[in-house]
Parts: C-alpha cells; sequence; structure tokens
C-alpha cells in the first residue's frame, strides 16, 4: 500500500499493565496498511517508554498536550483532523469515564473529544474495576454515541485475580479496527450460523486413535468473522490447540458420529451451514479393549469401516433458503473433486484447496482457495485465513440473497 493511500489510525495506549501490548497492535496494523500515529497518558509512560512507540511508528509520540509540537499545529487537533479511526488500547476505567462525561484534561482525552473519527475501544483493567456499574454505565453511555467496544476476555489478570478484565487477543483487536477503516458493517445481524472446525479422533484402543492434521484454524477464523459481523454463531470444534473466539457459543466434538449428531441437531435452526471440519473417513471396526501390544516383529492389521458422511446428511436434511457451504481439502484433481462434492451433498458452495501448495496447508496462517459454485469458480490469491473467511461469508450472505429472491 502507498504511503499517500494508506489509512491513519490514532492510537491511544493508558496506563494499564496490558500497555505493551499495544507495542504487537501497533505492527499487526501496520501490516495491514495503517499508518499509526500514537498518543499516550502520562502513566502510559510508566510502562512502555514513549520512544518504543517513536521508532516502531515512525512518528513522534504525542503526550503533553502543552510540549511545543515539532511542526507548528496545535498537535491533539492536528492528530484528531488526520484519524482516519481513533483506537484506544488499553483502555483503562479512568479514560472510559473522561470520555462519557466529556472531560479533556491531557493530550489522549483533549484529542478523542477532538476526533470526528470513528471510535474503537479496548477495555483492560481488574475484573472489580470492569464489573462496577459505574463503570458499565460510562460503556452504555459510550456505546450509545456509537463507540465501538471490543470486550475484554475472562482469564487470569496481572493482579492475581481471574476473571473478565484481560485485554482481548490484539489480533481480534486489530482485525476490528480494519474491519472499521474498510467500512465492514455488521452485515450479519439476526442471522444464526454453525461452523464445524477441527479434526474428529477415532479410537483403535485406549491408547491409539487416527486423527488428521487440521489444526482448526479455518474453521475459528470463519466463527470470528462471523461473529465480528454480528451473526449469532455456534462453533462445533474438534480437539484442537485454539481459544475459541469471544462471543462465540463452543460445542466440542471427539468423533465423527458425535460431530454428525450435533450438527444433526443444530443446523434446523441456522440459517448459515459452515462445513470447515475435518472428520475422519473410517474409523475402527472394533475399538481394542486393551492398549494393543507389539506382535513380535509381525504385521498389525486393521480393519477400518467408513464413517457416515456429515456433509452429506447435512446436506440431505438442508431446509429451504438455508446456505451450505463445504470445504474441499484435496492433493490432486481439486476441482474435479471439489464439483462433484459440490453436487453430491447439495452444497451452495464448495472452499476447495490444494493443501500440498505452501501457504495453503495445514497448521498455517494462511490459505490459497477457490470458492466453487454452480454458476462459477473464483480463485482467490495467498491470503490470511481471517481475510479467506470474510470472503466466504460475503459469497455466502450473497447466495443468501439469491435465494430469498427467488
Amino acid at each position: 500500500m502507498e504511503e499517500k493511500s494508506k489509512k491513519c489510525v490514532v492510537l491511544g495506549v493508558t496506563g494499564g499493565i496490558a500497555a505493551y501490548k499495544a507495542c504487537e497492535l501497533l505492527r499487526l496494523l501496520q501490516k495491514q496498511g495503517a499508518d499509526v500515529y500514537v498518543v499516550m497518558t502520562k502513566n502510559a509512560g510508566r510502562f512502555v517508554a514513549p520512544l518504543t512507540f517513536e521508532t516502531l511508528s515512525g512518528h513522534p509520540v504525542a503526550c503533553d498536550t502543552f510540549e511545543r509540537p515539532a511542526t507548528w499545529e496545535v498537535e491533539h487537533v492536528a492528530l484528531a483532523k488526520r484519524a482516519d479511526l481513533f483506537l484506544i488500547a488499553p483502555a483503562t476505567a479512568n479514560i472510559l469515564a473522561k470520555m462519557a462525561c466529556g472531560i479533556a484534561d491531557d493530550m489522549l482525552s483533549t484529542t478523542v473529544l477532538a476526533t470526528r473519527a470513528p471510535v474503537l475501544v479496548a477495555p483492560a483493567m481488574n475484573t472489580g474495576m470492569w464489573e462496577n456499574p459505574a463503570t458499565q454505565h460510562n460503556l452504555s453511555v459510550l456505546a450509545s454515541r456509537g463507540v465501538r467496544i471490543v470486550a475484554p476476555a475472562t482469564g487470569h489478570l496481572a493482579c492475581g485475580d481471574s476473571g473478565a478484565g484481560k485485554l482481548e487477543d490484539v489480533q481480534v483487536i486489530a482485525q476490528t479496527a480494519m474491519d472499521m477503516l474498510r467500512g465492514r458493517v455488521r452485515d450479519m445481524e439476526g442471522l444464526r450460523v454453525l461452523v464445524t472446525a477441527g479434526p474428529s479422533r477415532e479410537a483403535l484402543d485406549p491408547v491409539r486413535y487416527i486423527t488428521n492434521r487440521s489444526s482448526g484454524k479455518m474453521g475459528y477464523a470463519i466463527a470470528r468473522a462471523a461473529q465480528r459481523r454480528g451473526a449469532q454463531v455456534t462453533l462445533l470444534s474438534g480437539p484442537v490447540a485454539l481459544e475459541c473466539p469471544q462471543g462465540v457459543g463452543l460445542v466440542p466434538f471427539g468423533t465423527t458420529a458425535e460431530l454428525l449428531q450435533s450438527a444433526s441437531a443444530l443446523a434446523p435452526e441456522q440459517d448459515v451451514l459452515i462445513q470447515a471440519a475435518a472428520p475422519a473417513d473410517y474409523r475402527a471396526k472394533e475399538i481394542a479393549p486393551q492398549k494393543i501390544k507389539k506382535q513380535s516383529g509381525a504385521p498389525m492389521v486393521l480393519e477400518l469401516v467408513e464413517n457416515p458422511d456429515v456433509a452429506a446428511a447435512l446436506g440431505a436434511a438442508k431446509r429451504p433458503g438455508q446456505v451450505f457451504v463445504g470445504f474441499a481439502a484435496e492433493t490432486n484433481d481439486v476441482l474435479e473433486h471439489a464439483r462433484g462434492k459440490l453436487a453430491r451433498k447439495r452444497l451452495d458452495m464448495i472452499v476447495a484447496n490444494d493443501v500440498t501448495r505452501p501457504g495453503a496447508g495445514f497448521d498455517v496462517d494462511t490459505n490459497i482457495v477457490t470458492l466453487v459454485t454452480k454458476e462459477a469458480c473464483d480463485e482467490l490469491p495467498m491470503m490470511s485465513k481471517d481475510e479467506v473467511a470474510d470472503r466466504i461469508l460475503d459469497r455466502a450472505l450473497a447466495l443468501r440473497s439469491a435465494k430469498k429472491a427467488e
């Protein structure tokens, strides 16, 4: 992205222990093409030196309302006008209270009061402070004025407590900021979306199982994107090393049969089904009751039987108006296999990819996919799985609109 075309994010950093995470947040915003200017409170400078943000951003850091600026301009007004988005992360209870009451007594509160740009805040604080009625009142006031809020996560806090108040993952904050910059609206409000993700595990004995290399990253990215766009999301997840996205309902599964049972129960109430999980095609005909031992060098023979086809079962039960998206992770003849699955499983769209291609396989944060429908094939370049997720949802919404128009 050329310098002149970059969107400007003014990043406000307040005095909380999570201030150090704003450094990573700044870098994530830059990687997605944003030009970032930093405004810090005096207390924030006790946690992270302004020089750190100056070095990372390439711009002077604004801290003192009365400091003589490098150029002859009223600095807080200039920053307020420059911003395409004003992001405060971490946002303490103090800055939220100031914003709600219109108090402007330092550089950050003065600048955010002066801006006409959209404002996004990511609070972080002690659980008691977060749950205090005064803080919740201030948040409701800000929300009523159009301020977007990325609520804190629940977890172990620096003070030793456990509960709500932990700064949300900076990748989530950065993606929300970029969505706002790109004008992405909450276009899935009121929709119910079921996403499946991750592998299944089929036991061989009490110790061993058959599985595959699915990490669940693509399905989790879709669930995260749908929730961000306003949908009510249920995530059916196999065993993965990922945290469930905030605001998403998690239903775990182990075997393919468990996935089918849960998906079949939940599917009738959904508007959009996205089968991104990788259920095992086979399971052991009989599960050994005890750990299988070596046979003194003799080959071990496993008798496997086919698992039920989850996508085919959901497709057969698909109700009118429902949009059903599947996946085809292939190693050869990708489009041929994808078109066959599209027809057999009564899918509205299938997301096909060659998992042998660098950047498109398992356990990576990027993907290279082709969106296949009855009418067209749209090959996408390599992009992050979060970006792919939004492309998939864009197309799913278009398919839903077409169904409603029929």
